[in-house]
């Protein structure tokens, strides 16, 4: 399988009043040709930064370290484009073109994403515009009549003319699928694009993207923090918190043999069809610019030893787990 995406101790740091913290911190993963790699955890672990700092869209003052290698491939007209970019030292105006043409991202929040003062149609036309200018009118508006009918939205030609407070919600995630798909990029970041959808439209939206990813041979970087969404979409899965991936490996083994505490706590807090208590994991994810020393799950741990302070646990195989499973506790060893 080829590699899309390779990141290697990928890190965002923010200037705080108290000094620079981490949100995501040393962060290395792969994600090949056709994948979808699910991003699990709790609010504040640096999911959605990541996909911020992989975009180049961290927020203003922020820097970046690290390397996240690009080979996706695009299609420029009748060109097909490939190459490696590294994501982290691309110019502002290398990002500008790599952006939708290479690597795009579907936000959580369409109505807050997309412009709310412009018809759906024309921010598409923008999107494909950019990178393919061209291109006359008639067939940018072609190529978005086809980019909103492969998003599965009914009557595109109407809907393309319409402003995004006139769709429902579900139709405003398709409408950031097809912008985000209009230039046909190689990679796709899904920042929890169901969070918001009652659950009918959140199966619809899978569904979706799970055939996008099979016609289109699509990288898929999907984030959230609901279990059961990894479980049906991803083929591979890495659990967050604080920052770091704690643990990491196929779908199927990390959710049936969790080796971390942390996923282990995931899991019992989610919810099931069979009646049983949700366990809850105490206490809250550190604040950044207090973590403790050693591992930073080691205060809500309730499997805690004095040896989980004394240094950053390294990601290590469990006994006995596949080859790619790894897990970021010294209790595995």
């Amino acid at each position: 399988m080829a590699t899309r995406l390779d990141v290697r101790g990928l890190t965002v740091e923010l200037p705080t009043r108290g000094g620079w913290v981490r949100p995501v911190n040393d962060v290395s993963f792969a994600l090949g040709e056709g994948e979808t790699l699910g991003i699990v955890g709790e609010s504040g672990s640096g999911k959605t930064m990541l996909a911020l700092g992989l975009m180049g869209l961290e927020p203003q003052g922020a820097r970046r370290k690290g390397e996240a290698w690009l080979y996706a491939s695009s299609r420029n007209g009748n060109k097909l484009e490939t190459g490696g970019a590294n994501l982290v030292d691309a110019a502002a105006a290398e990002m500008r073109a790599l952006r939708g043409r290479r690597i795009a991202m579907i936000f959580q929040e369409p109505m807050a994403a997309l412009n709310p003062v412009v018809r759906v149609g024309a921010q598409i036309e923008e999107a494909i515009r950019v990178h393919e200018s061209g291109l006359d009118r008639g067939e940018i508006r072609r190529r978005t009549l086809d980019a909103l009918e492969r998003a599965a939205v009914p009557e595109p030609a109407r809907r393309a003319r319409q402003y995004p407070h006139q769709l429902s919600g579900g139709l405003r995630q398709r409408a950031m699928i097809a912008m985000a798909l209009a230039a046909d990029p190689g990679v796709l970041i899904a920042d929890e694009p169901t969070t918001a959808l009652d659950v009918t439209v959140q199966k619809q939206i899978l569904e979706l993207l799970a055939a996008l990813r099979r016609d289109l041979k699509l990288s898929l970087l999907f984030i959230t923090h609901d279990l059961g969404v990894v479980a049906q979409v991803a083929d591979r899965v890495a659990v967050m918190y604080a920052g770091r991936i704690v643990e990491e490996g196929s779908v199927s083994e990390v959710l049936r043999h969790p080796a971390h505490p942390y996923t282990e706590g995931l899991l019992r807090a989610a919810p099931r069809l069979a009646r049983e208590k949700l366990v809850p994991i105490p206490g809250a994810v550190p604040a950044l610019d207090a973590l403790p020393p050693g591992c930073a799950f080691a205060p809500r741990c309730a499997r805690h030893i004095a040896e989980c302070d004394a240094a950053l646990p390294e990601l290590i195989r469990p006994r006995g787990a596949a080859d790619n499973h790894r897990a970021r506790c010294i209790l595995v060893r």
